[in-house]
Parts: structure tokens; C-alpha cells; sequence
């Protein structure tokens, strides 16, 4: 078997659905298995799965195990030359499995293998290709140099912007959103290090890589990565296992070499942190207050002035059930003749969703990613929402409507 693809899930049922949509989609002309690992979702994720997608293979675990654990139980039993890591809050394009699958077959050196990863705007996002965050490295992306000198070669490491996206290239961390690998590397340098619980393993196995000598590669074929969704990245917990994950990997690797840093690199990180945390909890109340404010104004004009609104490309039958789920939800959809049209429409300068359906074919969505990513160039902000005929679910990046 060519393929063997991992799914680590926490309740985000909607979105896990929509992912694997786009995964069968993707999986034409591949010899591939899916595996799903479930770390005890509460939301029905399991049940799901088993309905809609029978030949998934289902590993429920009864407590979440975390990240490293449970991608590590499908590992042992994945039976595919290459082995992908894909977050369920992710959507592939029709061709990603194919080009990354291209590059392993290339570089005969190649370990692990990313992608050009859009966040839901079609920005890029920076995590697709990133250094490794030795003390210096990691210093310079907390102190802000990294945000000052993005394309320096020493300062702006962290993300590596001095290379060209549109190129394939050597990197040296592979996001853990998505990340392939080859099955013969992993036998060699170990599985996952589950002293990560979340955050931090995917660099962790990208440093082994390279340490045994083999390549990590950033191929930019584009893929949209929900980022937060799967992880809530708002919250107290997210930014704990963050930054601990930092330290455990810098005291793991680089203790014996930066010794003299490693108090300075550990303050840093604290200081950080907190003051991430900080900011997060700020803009959380802000939040508060501001829908607290507009429930005191006439709630139906207040609903009507701020509605969120979208252009829709899809099917009559699937506008039809659009429209009914945005009406009852304060949603205003327009609806667009075809993706081609999207960019000159005279409602998308408005618009903060370019919603598609799902129920299509896998060229369709290597269309759609490319709308966004050209509307996105073209200074538009469209972030991309989905609706399934099949499921009957709208998804946008912030909410789910049934």
C-alpha cells in the first residue's frame, strides 16, 4: 500500500466530516487506507465516522491520550509506504495528495514532506515552512525581530520567509497539520515523542529527521487549514501546552549546547506566554462587551446592520437550503453564478465568506483554493465557508449551522 493517513480527532465532528469529503475526493488513483483516532469526543465524532465513511478505520480511545499517543497507535498499525498527519480541520485540494506524494518519490532522501498551507482567508500561512527553534531562533521570534526582519536569514528563521513560495524547497519543520512521511524514515529515528502532549512533536520528529540524515520538504501545493478549530486555540490550555512544548523540546535538544542561554531562552518563553495570555483574555472580553452593547440596541435593526454575509457557489438545490439556514440564522447569502465570476461580483467587496458545497468533485475544490488565494492577492478578505447537500451543515470558520 502507497498510503496510510491519520486523522487525530477532538471534537470537531463538522469539521472532521468535511475533511474527510475532501480526502476520498483526493484519494483517486491512490492505493491509500484512513485511519481516524478518536481522543474520547463527546459530540458524536465516532458515530459519525462509522455512518457516513464505513471503510475508515476507527481507533476510540476512552480519554484523550493526546496528539503524539494517538497518531503513534496508527502508526504501528498503518500498513502504507508513506504515512500523512493531517489535522481534521483541514480541506485538500484535488491534486495535494499527488504532488506531495511526487516529491517523496523524487528526492530519495526526503523524510517528511508539508504543503503550502491557506488559512481561511487564502493568506498564506507561515507555519507551512518553519526553522528549527534552537535558543536563538526562539529568542528572536519572542523578542519580535523575527516580525522585524522577516526575510533575514538569521533573524527571521523562525518562518524562513527568505525562500520563495511558489518553489519547492528544503525546510526544516514540517507543520504537524499536515505532515508525510516516510514510513522507512520513522522505522529508523522512532515514532512520535509523547513527552508532547499537543504542540511541539511535529518539530521534534522533524529535527530526528534531519538529524539522521534525511530531508524535509515544503512542496507548494495548497491545502486550507482552519487553524484553531481542532485545538481552541483561545484558551488557557492552548497556551500552556504551546509554550511547554517549546521548552521541553529546547531542553530535550539544546541544553548541553546553549547551556548558558537556557535561563534567559526559559524566561523569554514565560514572559511570553503570559503576555499571550493576557491579550487573549483582553480580546475575549472586548468581545463580551461589544455583543453585550449591541443586545441593548433594537435587537432586529442591531441583527440586520451587523449580519454577516456571503457569496454562495453552488447548486439550485443547495442555495435553496442555504438560504433557509442563513435566514433563520441572521445570515445575508448572495449567490454567485460560478467561481470565475466571485472576483468582479459586485457583492464580494461586502462579503466576509466565499461559502462552496461540498458535494462536488476534487478539481473543484483545486478551484476553489485557488479563488481564495487570488481574491486574497487581490486584497479582498473572503474567508471560506462550506456547505454539505449531503450532511446538511453550513460551516464557516466560527460557527456550524444544522
Amino acid at each position: 500500500m502507497e498510503l496510510s493517513i491519520i486523522i487525530v480527532n477532538y471534537n470537531v465532528r463538522h469539521y472532521l466530516v468535511q475533511c474527510l469529503e475532501s480526502v476520498q475526493r483526493a484519494l483517486k488513483g491512490i492505493e491509500a487506507e484512513v485511519w481516524v483516532v478518536d481522543n474520547a469526543s463527546t459530540d458524536g465524532s465516532v458515530a459519525a465516522v462509522r455512518k457516513h465513511f464505513p471503510s475508515v478505520h476507527v481507533i476510540e480511545n476512552k480519554v484523550n491520550v493526546g496528539f503524539s499517543r494517538a497518531n503513534n497507535s496508527a502508526i504501528c498499525q498503518a500498513g502504507g509506504d508513506f504515512i500523512l498527519l493531517l489535522n481534521p480541520d483541514t480541506i485538500v485540494g484535488g491534486s495535494t495528495f499527488k504532488d506531495a506524494l511526487g516529491v517523496m518519490r523524487r528526492e530519495a532522501r526526503a523524510g517528511i514532506c508539508g504543503v503550502m498551507m491557506l488559512n481561511r482567508n487564502g493568506s498564506f500561512a507561515l507555519e507551512s515552512r518553519r526553522g528549527l527553534p534552537t535558543p536563538l531562533t526562539a529568542l528572536y521570534k519572542m523578542c519580535g525581530l523575527c516580525r522585524l526582519f522577516p526575510r533575514s536569514r538569521r533573524f527571521g528563521k523562525y518562518y524562513m520567509q527568505y525562500l520563495d513560495r511558489s518553489e519547492a524547497s528544503q525546510i526544516e519543520v514540517v507543520s504537524g497539520a499536515f505532515m508525510l512521511i516516510r514510513k522507512a524514515m520513522i522505522d529508523e529515528v522512532g515514532l512520535m515523542d509523547e513527552d508532547y502532549f499537543m504542540y511541539g512533536e511535529d518539530v521534534d520528529l522533524s529535527y530526528r529527521s534531519l538529524k539522521g540524515g534525511w530531508q524535509n520538504w515544503y512542496q507548494p501545493t495548497p491545502i486550507v487549514h482552519y487553524k484553531g478549530e481542532s485545538t481552541k486555540t483561545n484558551s488557557a490550555g492552548y497556551v500552556f501546552n504551546f509554550y511547554n512544548a517549546m521548552l521541553i523540546f529546547i531542553n530535550k535538544h539544546f541544553r548541553h549546547r546553549y547551556r548558558g542561554m537556557i535561563g534567559l531562552v526559559k524566561v523569554a518563553v514565560y514572559v511570553h506566554g503570559a503576555l499571550v495570555m493576557m491579550l487573549k483574555l483582553t480580546m475575549k472580553l472586548l468581545a463580551s462587551t461589544r455583543a453585550c452593547l449591541l443586545s441593548l440596541v433594537h435587537a432586529r435593526r442591531a441583527a440586520r446592520d451587523n449580519a454577516e454575509s456571503m457569496i454562495f457557489v453552488g447548486s439550485d438545490e443547495a442555495w435553496e437550503e442555504v438560504s433557509v439556514l442563513c435566514e433563520r440564522n441572521g445570515l445575508i447569502a448572495y449567490r454567485c453564478g460560478s467561481l470565475e465570476e466571485v472576483a468582479g461580483d459586485e457583492h464580494t467587496e461586502k462579503a466576509l465568506y466565499l461559502t462552496m458545497e461540498t458535494d462536488t468533485t476534487a478539481d473543484r475544490y483545486t478551484e476553489v483554493l485557488a479563488t481564495l488565494r487570488e481574491t486574497h492577492e487581490r486584497g479582498l478578505c473572503l474567508n471560506l465557508g462550506t456547505y454539505s447537500l449531503k450532511h446538511k451543515v453550513l460551516i464557516l470558520p466560527n460557527d456550524c449551522f444544522e
